[in-house]
């Protein structure tokens, strides 16, 4: 199979729109047996290694350096003879060499659009597209959403912010698929549910966190979201709660709307993965993507349905090819065939980050776990946070809640069943302090969810 095959083709030759009643944008691509996919993906990766190695200057000295070459990739095995790369090595490479780094493999005159990453953590890393690259996202999107159930007759509200953010432009999937699409951006709270009852949306992408708070508010405004609103389905991104069960009936409950769960990285492009009317894991864009799911001390490949960090390798970008990018993400992915008839990998949900993991006495832990148990208790609002801080020596967890208006039981009951619930799902043990609502920060874009107070972390 060449990569030119039905499965590799550009968004220009995809087929038109589906009638509506089909639950497939691209029936033949989607639903291609699972035995195909590796010789497709294993064809595409050997063509994008040589692209990167001819035309990236970087990916040269680097290959070089490790004694690989691209025709030195036989098998999908092979690829884990190659460097890997991460969010330093981007921004320092694009320091080093301003505008795109040495990384970009097509001069600037062949890119059309560039997103950025927040620069929370350093300086913003660029992510260059062509033209093709752009219309082939683009294509995803829609493929997505479809899967997703929306359609034309659709009104879709995008909230997420448009500066320079690669969420930005996933808005024109929707429009792509026919849906009459609002970019609503990221407007203040009051706006934002002004818009809803004015245009009676039926679909919003948000957060989780800002999901909830949306809610929140409109209840405290008067507006009941079940009743009042005509939102039938919410798409999440950008944290873990999309994915965890207890988050997202909470969720549901407050909106009287299907959640469904999207991820994506500012480094490649927006929605890379996303569920589908059966919500069970997100489908992957294994057309575009390759995925890795490793042990983040050893490096080798974890058994399927564990966690890992998800390592990904572009199969068609253009402008800036990325071979092994570590994400920092823990994972767990399953190759089995979905109820919808779909057969790509799903990636099972993100548990968190490698460098958002709590090591309390030896036992790992990261703040989904946590957030599965807080949002499952009926006397807690949802809200949490993670206090960490050096006792003796020693760090010492303490979980942060509140208590429901309505909780009939007492703060002592709460406290004990939390602190109990956690010691008997995950092993860690942690005082838990319970709250008056409405104490903790609400989130209206990606929720901090851990105080560290340390003065030194232990990594060991």
């Amino acid at each position: 199979m060449n990569a030119l095959s039905p499965l590799s083709r550009s968004a220009t030759t995809a087929p038109k729109r589906p009638d509506a009643s089909s639950p497939y944008w691209d029936e033949a691509l989607e639903t291609r047996p699972r035995e195909q996919w590796d010789a497709h993906t294993l064809a595409l990766l050997q063509a994008h290694l040589r692209h990167a190695y001819d035309n990236a200057p970087y990916y040269r000295r680097t290959f070089d350096a490790a004694g690989v070459r691209p025709e030195d990739l036989r098998t999908l095995e092979d690829l884990r003879a190659f460097p890997t790369v991460n969010k330093s090595i981007l921004r320092e490479r694009q320091l080093a060499v301003p505008l795109l780094g040495d990384l970009a493999a097509v001069p600037e005159d062949d890119v059309v659009y560039v997103s950025a990453s927040s620069g929370s953590t350093g300086v913003p890393t660029l992510s260059p597209f062509t033209a093709r690259d752009f219309d082939e996202w683009i294509d995803f999107e829609a493929r997505l959403f479809w899967s997703s159930g929306l359609r034309p007759s659709d009104r879709y509200a995008h909230s997420l912010n448009f500066s320079l953010f690669v969420g930005g432009p996933c808005v024109l999937g929707a429009q792509k698929l026919g849906a009459l699409s609002i970019h609503a951006g990221t407007v203040p709270s009051e706006r934002l549910l002004a818009i809803l009852r004015q245009f009676q949306a039926t679909a919003l992408w948000t957060t989780p966190s800002y999901a909830w708070y949306l809610g929140e508010t409109a209840e405290k405004a008067g507006i009941d979201p079940r009743r009042d609103l005509a939102v039938k389905r919410l798409f999440v991104a950008g944290e873990p709660g999309g994915s965890i069960p207890e988050t997202r009936q909470r969720i549901e409950d407050l909106w009287g709307a299907k959640v469904y769960d999207y991820y994506g990285l500012s480094d490649i492009f927006g929605a890379c993965a996303g569920m589908c009317e059966e919500r069970h894991g997100l489908h992957w864009a294994e057309d575009h993507i390759h995925v890795e799911v490793l042990d983040p001390h050893t490096g080798q490949p974890v058994a399927e349905g564990e966690r890992g960090e998800m390592v990904l390798t572009t199969l068609r970008k253009q402008a800036r090819p990325l071979i092994r990018f570590r994400t920092g993400d823990i994972v767990s992915f399953t190759t089995e065939r979905c109820a919808c008839g779909r057969t790509s990998k799903r990636l099972l949900g993100v548990h968190g980050r490698v460098d958002d993991m709590i090591i309390i006495r030896g036992v790992n832990l990261f703040p989904s776990d946590v957030e599965a148990l807080v949002r499952k208790d009926p006397g807690l609002t949802g809200e949490y946070r993670l206090v960490i801080e050096r006792e003796n020596h020693l760090d010492a967890l303490t979980i942060e809640v509140e208590h429901r208006p309505d909780a009939r039981e007492s703060i002592d009951t709460l406290a004990g069943r939390l602190k109990g619930t956690l010691k008997a799902t995950t092993g860690v043990g942690a005082r838990v302090v319970v709250l008056p609502p409405d104490t903790l920060p609400r989130a209206t874009h990606k929720a901090k969810r851990i105080d560290d107070r340390r003065g030194a972390v232990w990594t060991a």
